[in-house]
């Protein structure tokens, strides 16, 4: 055979392409449908009650993508591209964000934990130890001063146990002011003073831009623990404070059902909006799940529930989509709901 430096070149351009359409990564990152995984091997109450049916975690899958990745989340329904400065903004590196993410599934597991020992009447004690910063915006006051990942202790001389305290404090003070805060970083105890800006898209509130999670110290009687590995984020929290409630009292409360959901909760058992949720209900439907509880946000406009109702009917699932606010209301409906045959 011939080989001459033309069809070589061709040749090395037909894998360089191919290289780029596979591996290249854009600046774009997509969320699809992910999983729903049965919680009885991530969550295990000491001496539990076992149960007949299924609480599952329903995730969305996410990542950045190659130039083909982006043409088929273009085509496909239920495909979302976002430029990946919406998720990672910029001077946040990947690491950073992933602890973020895994901080706020703690938050979420011990929020779950506190709901559920407490509507089973459990023994549990909190201890509240600060404030973790999730994450810092850029170009605010705190950029380039606090980091993910450390934890404030104290503001203006004044205890911090918690993120309402902070938040209570800062909202007083106006814009120019400046706070002194006491954080913890690495094991060590530093002092930073930050200035107080106006957050234009935040009604003129005033900040210093940062997310926070509250660090608590949760000891319950019986044991709990969790193994969730790599999955964070906080809106597996309604499914988490089911599925312990499920282990902790006699009563199968699955009724031999296949029951998902999805949802963020607090330490008052109040279920939040999360992101995600059609994805969240092709990945139940795909998993054979019969029930899915979706937040309902007392009723808004474009709610949680009606986005999730609309995905059932577009694809044609059997599940039935139950709105709830609270997590005594996932609670009541499974406590009424008919045994599955």
């Amino acid at each position: 055979m011939n080989v001459n430096k033309k069809h070589i070149a061709a040749f090395i351009i037909v894998i360089l392409a191919a290289f780029f359409i596979s591996a290249y990564q854009l600046p774009y990152y997509v969320y699809k449908p992910g999983g729903a995984d049965a919680l009885n091997p991530i969550v295990e109450v000491e001496g539990g009650y076992s149960s007949k049916g299924d609480m599952h975690l329903v995730t969305v899958r996410g990542g950045q993508v190659t130039p083909i990745q982006y043409v088929w989340a273009k085509i496909m329904p239920h495909q979302e591209l976002h430029p990946i400065s919406e998720i990672m903004p910029e001077g946040v590196s990947e690491e950073e964000y992933f602890h973020a993410q895994l901080r706020m599934m703690d938050s979420s597991q011990e929020k779950a934990v506190a709901v559920a020992y407490k509507a089973a009447n459990k023994d549990i004690s909190i201890q509240y130890k600060g404030v973790y910063v999730v994450s810092v915006v850029k170009n605010m006051p705190a950029d380039g001063k606090l980091k993910p990942a450390d934890r404030i202790t104290g503001i203006d001389g004044k205890k911090i146990k918690k993120a309402e305290d902070l938040i209570n404090y800062v909202k007083a003070k106006e814009a120019g002011d400046t706070i002194t805060l006491k954080i913890v970083r690495n094991g060590k105890k530093l002092t930073k003073e930050i200035k107080l800006q106006t957050f234009e898209k935040l009604d003129g509130k005033v900040g210093i831009g940062i997310r926070l999670v509250t660090d608590r110290g949760v000891e319950v009687n019986p044991e709990v623990n969790f193994s969730s590995g790599k999955i964070g984020g906080p809106s597996a929290g309604l499914m988490f404070s089911l599925e312990i409630y499920d282990q902790l009292t006699k009563k199968d409360l699955t009724k031999g059902y296949q029951i998902a959901g999805t949802g963020e909760v607090d330490y008052e058992g109040n279920v939040m909006r999360i992101g995600g949720i059609d994805k969240k209900v092709i990945a139940a439907d795909e998993e054979g799940c019969d029930v899915f509880f979706a937040p309902n946000e007392n009723g808004a406009k474009n709610s949680n529930y009606k986005v999730a109702k609309k995905t059932a009917e577009e694809i044609g699932t059997d599940m039935k989509i139950v709105p709830v606010d609270t997590f005594e209301d996932a609670l009541h409906y499974l406590q009424e709901m008919e045994p599955g045959k």
